[in-house]
């Protein structure tokens, strides 16, 4: 008896893991949602289990399926507990302050990144007053590390080693979606970002949107995440460009004081 409930209770947690997997791949394609062949594929899992795991997941308002295309999105539950987690994460509650006034003082969008394994994970975005806008980073959106300017501040910021592991697992998403960041290209900003001890983004993944970025560490030197900025790229030209970089700089520092401190950004 206790063998079969031992073997139950394992079934039972390996399909939470598995709801909890196509979850997550669901959350990384924002813009189309995730066909049910795309999950097949990237989970490894067989149609039926995917499929089972869908329902589940629909039920309790995780996920829900477009009428037309019949592809899957994150649902209105994931949605609401988003919104609730988002005032108790410990880096975005000591940033907030930080993005708000960069989005205040530049005018431009300011981001808050993270890292989840070989992605980027944009948790916040401030806009700013000015009224021509690039849209190509939203929150909740995911990138392979090293597309977009607070991505590539991260890749930079890891291992040699780490690097060349995250480039190759990600080189077939970055040769069909991102034709101008070829895994050579992206190696080269990487060395260029280190140098330079911030990213540029040319517009290389939509014309005309450019980024700049940094990332942030905490105490003990480890990567928590990156700070960036996104304008036109006529908004990006010097001198202006060196102003936004001293400003993310500036920034970056107050978040990493209060990462040290432990505590939550003064008035």
């Amino acid at each position: 008896m206790k063998h079969e409930m031992a073997e139950s209770a394992m079934g039972g947690a390996q399909s939470v893991d598995r709801a909890l997997s196509l979850l997550g791949l669901i959350g990384r394609h924002t813009a189309d949602g995730a066909t049910l062949s795309v999950l097949v594929a990237q989970s490894g899992l067989n149609k039926a289990t995917v499929r089972r795991l869908l329902l589940a997941l629909i039920r309790a308002g995780l996920v829900e399926q477009a009428a037309g295309s019949r592809a899957y999105h994150l649902g209105e539950e994931a949605y609401l507990l988003g919104l609730m987690a988002q005032g108790r994460h410990g880096l975005l509650s000591l940033a907030m302050d930080s993005l708000q006034r960069l989005a205040r003082d530049t005018g431009d969008a300011a981001f808050l990144s993270v890292r989840r394994g070989p992605y980027s994970a944009c948790l916040h975005r401030e806009d700013g007053a000015h009224p021509i806008r690039t849209y190509a980073l939203m929150p909740g959106a995911h990138h392979p590390l090293g597309v977009g300017a607070g991505s590539l501040a991260m890749l930079a910021a890891l291992p040699d080693r780490e690097v060349d592991t995250i480039i190759a697992a990600n080189a077939d998403e970055l040769h069909q979606n991102y034709p101008r960041l070829k895994a050579d290209e992206l190696r080269a900003q990487v060395d260029r970002t280190r140098a330079d001890g911030y990213s540029v983004n040319p517009g290389l993944i939509f014309e005309d949107s450019w980024g700049l970025g940094v990332a942030l560490h905490g105490p003990d030197g480890r990567l928590v995440g990156a700070l960036s900025l996104a304008a036109i790229e006529s908004r990006m030209r010097e001198p202006r460009r060196a102003d936004m970089i001293r400003a993310l700089r500036a920034e970056a520092r107050k978040i990493e004081n209060r990462l040290a401190q432990g505590s939550a950004p003064r008035p």
